[in-house]
């Protein structure tokens, strides 16, 4: 009787560092990506290429212009088409990323087929999985055809839930729904304690988790009340855009206090 294969496990990773430390802790791919508390946006390029040259494993890079929704406007569709591209072409020390990691909704939550087709093609021969923006679309059967038309390698889901345990029903629903034509890949929620149910579900053979703890930073110098950034609340059904009147406002009054000089 033949073996069946080993289970992999896929660890997603907001840094080269990050991305070494879980290949050794066993991670079998992983995910490469920034901004973890938006749920994940592309990394640099240089993020890319030292992951690829560090880890023997296979690397898996995000493709998303920025946080929020997945109805994206021509500009970010320009975005993602460039950073495809440049995975395609890069190559270090003779490895190159095994795949990227991409979705795309319309305004009505059914998946963008259109453009999921033009990046799909773009990202040739890479592998290519489409992420958990999937868990958002109106309909999780239907989504799930329409990725197995377009040709998608894999789904990332929590089952249309915020954890993939609580949606097992689901999983083995979308499971047999995507036989031999796509790996569906449950993420979400996974943890020590559920992993084994989870993979009890017949026909799933991979896992996603996100396993990150907070460390205290090396730095002596220290200031406070000087933050770098802000509070974050997850939206996805809110995204951030430029602000010209203030952009404006600030200009003029740059002006004006220049023309007194």
């Amino acid at each position: 009787m033949r073996a069946s294969p080993k289970p992999i496990l896929e660890v997603c990773c907001p840094s080269a560092d990050f991305a070494l430390a879980a290949q050794m802790a066993g991670a079998g791919r992983v995910e490469l990506c920034d901004n973890l508390a938006e749920g994940g946006t592309t990394p640099s390029l240089g993020a890319v290429g030292v992951t690829l040259q560090r880890l023997s494993v296979p690397v898996m890079v995000m493709i998303r212009p920025r946080g929020g929704d997945f109805l994206y406007t021509p500009s970010e569709v320009d975005v993602m088409l460039r950073d495809i591209e440049a995975m395609t072409r890069l190559e270090v020390d003779g490895k190159r990323p095994h795949g990227v990691v991409l979705g795309a909704l319309t305004r009505d939550g059914e998946v963008d087929a259109s453009l999921s087709r033009e990046l799909v093609a773009a990202a040739r021969p890479l592998s290519v999985t489409f992420h958990r923006a999937f868990d958002l679309s109106r309909e999780l059967d239907r989504s799930l055809d329409t990725l197995v038309d377009i040709g998608f390698d894999r789904v990332l889901t929590s089952a249309g839930c915020a954890s993939v345990a609580d949606g097992l029903e689901t999983l083995s629903r979308l499971t047999r729904r995507a036989g031999e034509n796509l790996i569906v890949l449950p993420g979400g929620g996974v943890s020590a304690k559920n992993a084994g149910r989870i993979l009890e579900v017949a026909g799933v053979r991979e896992l996603h988790i996100g396993a990150s703890r907070w460390v205290a930073s090396e730095m002596r110098h220290r200031v406070e009340g000087v933050p770098m950034g802000r509070a974050y609340d997850p939206d996805e059904y809110a995204r951030e855009v430029a602000d010209p009147d203030r952009v404006a406002a600030v200009a003029k009054d740059m002006m004006r206090v220049g023309g007194r000089s």
